[in-house]
């Protein structure tokens, strides 16, 4: 999915949240908003948000002195959803469909994400989409092309919605589906730390994708990823971030999962911002 010049600010205010969280000077503010200005006027036509998005927190790293600026929000985005998890699978356990109600919980954890926005109802979020129609809705042939599928592979996102992710995989139930993770650690990706922190290792193989970007760059991931990533039979992609990097995929085989979040996004695939997706690619 190209860049697209509203992508800046949401950058912009994201950003401004993070110099105040680590600390920086007047001095330090100024350099790096004109480093992020300098990094966003060298994107060519073709370029992909999610390229900048990469080199941006890179530059955040670098300045900030931190590896992680984001590892106490993912830790306790982690902690917060572990605690609802007995209550929803519980809750999965108990409903018609246990399939619909746990892939419903896994869209809805998609709205922890701190790329877009820090200020977010988590439960009122659950409860809308338990309650609303998709504005897409490929979820039978899913479940059918899962039922069929020798390997599944699940690109995960966000922590947090990660917890949702493990509800989804433990109810599905099959023999052999890999999630995979971050390389290393961007914005509020989830990591191997964090699959492993949540119990992910005990219900799936995961895989690392073997870059730091926020999405999935086929051309940068690993030789282990794309092994797995070429023959999986089918490729559940979760978030904005994975559809920004595969929305121009030619692999029939993904499914993405998200919640609609920015209006970019929304026209991209033709449908309202806040809405949630279940959409099977075509084959762009």
């Amino acid at each position: 999915m190209l860049a697209d010049y509203r992508c800046f600010f949401c950058f912009v205010r994201s950003m401004e949240k993070m110099l105040e969280k680590e600390n920086f000077d007047p001095d330090k503010k100024r350099r790096f908003t004109f480093e992020m200005t300098r990094l966003y006027q060298q994107t060519e036509d073709g370029t992909i948000m999610t390229s900048f998005s990469r080199e941006l927190y890179a530059s955040l790293r670098r300045y900030s002195g931190n590896p992680d600026p984001y590892r106490e929000i993912k830790k306790t985005s982690n902690e917060f959803v572990l605690g609802l998890y007995p209550e929803m699978k519980k809750l999965v356990q108990d409903s018609v469909n246990p399939f619909e109600t746990a892939l419903r919980l896994a869209i809805s954890g998609n709205i922890i994400d701190y790329a877009i926005n820090d200020q977010f109802d988590l439960k009122a979020t659950i409860s809308k989409v338990l309650n609303s129609d998709f504005a897409i809705n490929h979820s039978e042939a899913l479940r059918k092309a899962i039922s069929k599928a020798e390997t599944v592979l699940y690109l995960g996102d966000n922590c947090g919605e990660i917890v949702f992710d493990k509800l989804f995989i433990e109810t599905l139930a099959h023999p052999n589906l890999i999630y995979a993770v971050r390389g290393a650690p961007v914005i509020n990706d989830a990591t191997m730390e964090d699959a492993e922190f949540v119990g992910m290792t005990n219900v799936a193989r995961v895989v690392s994708n073997g870059y730091d970007a926020p999405s999935t760059l086929v051309e940068h991931c690993s030789e282990e990823f794309l092994e797995i990533y070429n023959k999986a039979d089918v490729i559940i992609s979760k978030g904005q971030g994975n559809l920004e990097g595969l929305f121009e995929s030619p692999n029939q085989h993904i499914f993405f999962l998200l919640m609609v979040k920015c209006n970019v996004v929304a026209e991209r695939l033709g449908v309202k911002k806040d809405s949630f997706v279940v959409r099977q690619n075509k084959g762009n």
